[in-house]
């Protein structure tokens, strides 16, 4: 059988493009000026490193903007939550992207906006880096990340360079409050390079679920940054990922996402998807018109938006055999799906009414997909305490779920 998923974002493909020619090209930079408007390509990965794409899924362009969370991600690994919001807040700035966005204190009020975004980049690798040597961090730092190596493009590099008197200014502002590491010219030039990363849909999707995998990139199966990074990341990019438009990205799409003004859209949910899209005309907010469409499009048909509570923790139990069912003389609890501590808290109510009769308990955890730390926790103690009540317990765990 051939998968329908290909099929599906191929239509999911074709019912964005029919836009008319609504948006316009990034045109205050030369050579996004040139870009096709016509280009149009969508990917999505799933959590065992599955690619499917559809339309310009190969098209490389430069990531631009979508870089700011994966630089985010790599200066808290290498200098350490409290280091970096030390010069980078979190809080959403409701600013375009190239905005004066200040706390009171001088510190760019997130990474996600440019102000914020060229002092993180000055915070990713060693403290006495050179800048060549953050800017190699980043790309090899991005390149694992993608799965494989990504290049700078030169052009676009070039082009941005000549176009950057507004970042400068911005990094000479944050560097006058104290916030900035360097030289502000060093800033914005590894930033712009940053920027002018070459990808594809599939690299984004890729990315993306590295992401909303807990730092695990699900093609290679390469950790590339610890779990709470990756929390930390997504909570900006669901907060500030889509500029002043991210309120309303949030309760329409509501999946962390992240755009770039060469027409790229990035979307990591949590334990389940990395979408990538690209089409080069943007709105007014600078985002891809059709990306942002065919977010929006997998969201409402997939039910992906993220407050969207999945009915898990009430098919927890998958049944119980009382001990005169087969005449073993053993009570049988036995589970299913996933444990997290409302799925956990499930199973320790079935567990809570056993009988203190002292007769063998099993809990069969033979169907249980995945637990978290805190599910492991709860069921450890709800067999601590069967056997304080007297009962003999065995747990069916081929997985050794309860063991990690």
């Amino acid at each position: 059988m051939r998968s329908p998923v290909p099929d599906y974002l191929d239509e999911v493909r074709r019912s964005c493009a029919d836009d008319g020619d609504e948006g316009e090209v990034a045109s205050y930079i030369p050579e996004l000026a040139d870009a096709d408007p016509e280009r149009f390509g969508v990917a999505i990965c799933t959590i065992d490193g599955t690619l499917y794409g559809a339309g310009d899924d190969e098209h490389r362009f430069t990531i631009q903007s979508i870089s700011k969370p994966f630089a985010y991600a790599l200066a808290l690994a290498d200098r350490g939550l409290e280091t970096v919001l030390e010069h980078v807040g979190v809080e959403p700035s409701g600013d375009a992207f190239n905005e004066i966005s200040l706390e009171r204190n001088g510190r760019p009020r997130n990474a996600m906006i440019n102000i914020g975004a060229i002092t993180t980049h000055t915070l990713v690798g060693e403290a006495d880096a050179s800048p060549a040597e953050r800017v190699e961090r980043i790309r090899s730092g991005l390149s694992a990340f993608a799965g494989r190596e990504l290049e700078i493009d030169e052009q676009v590099y070039e082009s941005e360079r000549s176009t950057s008197s507004r970042n400068m200014a911005l990094a000479y502002l944050v560097h006058a409050q104290g916030k900035l590491e360097g030289e502000p010219h060093d800033a914005v030039d590894g930033y712009t390079k940053q920027c002018s990363l070459l990808v594809d849909v599939r690299d984004l999707a890729v990315m993306a679920m590295t992401l909303a995998a807990g730092g695990r990139n699900p093609v290679t199966r390469e950790q590339i940054v610890p779990a709470w990074v990756c929390r930390q990341v997504l909570s900006v990019m669901a907060t500030c990922g889509m500029y002043d438009a991210a309120g309303d990205w949030m309760s329409h799409v509501g999946i962390p996402a992240k755009s770039g003004v060469a027409g790229g859209v990035l979307g990591a949910l949590p334990g389940q998807v990395g979408i990538g899209a690209f089409s080069p005309r943007l709105d007014e907010y600078g985002n891809s018109v059709r990306g942002v469409r065919v977010c929006e499009r997998l969201s409402r048909d997939m039910g992906l938006h993220l407050m969207q509570a999945p009915e898990v923790a009430s098919h927890v139990l998958y049944g119980v055999v009382e001990p005169d069912a087969d005449a073993d003389g053993v009570r049988e609890v036995q589970l299913q799906g996933t444990m997290h501590f409302a799925a956990a808290e499930v199973a320790l109510r079935e567990l809570e009414r056993v009988p203190q009769d002292g007769e063998p308990v099993v809990v069969d955890l033979s169907r249980v997909a995945s637990t978290n730390k805190v599910g492991r926790r709860m069921l450890r103690e709800g067999i601590r305490r069967l056997e304080r009540d007297g009962h003999e317990v065995r747990v069916e765990d081929p997985d050794g779920l309860l063991e990690t």
